[in-house]
């Protein structure tokens, strides 16, 4: 996740964890797997590589400590990644979470993720929202501006998927409707309270699961399977 007062890390012997003011833990990292996507919910978003399982270029506002930035470094090897993240001190922290150094297909930059976007029209075939400071989801990344421009900066197949915690989630629900013209999913995460939710543009046509599934790396199968298998139970849904 982004922003936040006085951006500092907590070890304990299981985990690495990200924290800002209030001692508010924001990202959790696993010492024995940090490759691993630890917290469920950062599951559910990359569930969206079912409706686009071959992502060219990669737009993630938010860096926090970088879950899912590694993955996509990590797994989806095709693929450029740009992060915005507001912070600067959560990016000096990037070595804690052994986030990789910019490289020809990774580009960190400290700027502010609502104007970012505003410059990145039509590129990006994934976007990933989380991005919050010490008082939620920044005001910026609330409007129906916002997420209008969140779907210009979408190719024409393009889809993107949001983190909503601790927010008014039908009010963000209905800007994304609006922008989106409806093609939007909300999936609950089992046991937590965030809602993901993922919204597109053009017709997606996505496969059966385990054959997108299988496109991708061992290591990431088991990782999306439940989040794959989720949202195909609520694209059916939708269909009815």
């Amino acid at each position: 996740m982004s922003g936040g007062v006085g951006a500092h890390v907590r070890r304990t012997w299981r985990h690495v964890e990200l924290q800002f003011h209030g001692d508010v833990t924001q990202t959790r990292m696993s010492r024995w797997f940090p490759q691993r996507l630890h917290v469920g919910y950062t599951r559910t978003m990359l569930a969206a590589l079912w409706l686009h399982p071959d992502p060219r270029r990669i737009g993630i506002i938010g860096l926090g400590g970088g879950a899912q930035t590694k993955f996509c470094h990590l797994h989806l090897p095709s693929a450029r990644i740009d992060v915005a993240e507001n912070d600067a001190d959560v990016i000096a922290l990037r070595g804690e979470f052994q986030i990789p150094a910019d490289d020809a297909r990774l580009h960190v930059e400290c700027v502010d993720g609502a104007r970012w976007l505003r410059g990145h029209r039509g590129c990006f075939d994934l976007l990933l929202l989380d991005a919050y400071d010490a008082q939620g989801i920044p005001a910026a990344l609330s409007t129906q501006a916002f997420y209008d421009d969140c779907r210009a900066a979408l190719g024409a197949d393009g889809v993107m998927a949001s983190n909503l915690y601790d927010t008014d989630t039908r009010a963000h629900l209905a800007r994304l409707r609006r922008s989106f013209h409806g093609n939007v999913l909300k999936l609950d995460e089992p046991d937590m309270s965030n809602k993901v939710a993922i919204a597109w543009n053009g017709r997606p046509q996505p496969g059966p699961v385990d054959a997108a599934l299988a496109a991708l790396p061992w290591g990431a199968r088991g990782q999306l399977r439940a989040g794959f298998r989720r949202l195909a139970a609520a694209w059916q849904r939708a269909a009815r």
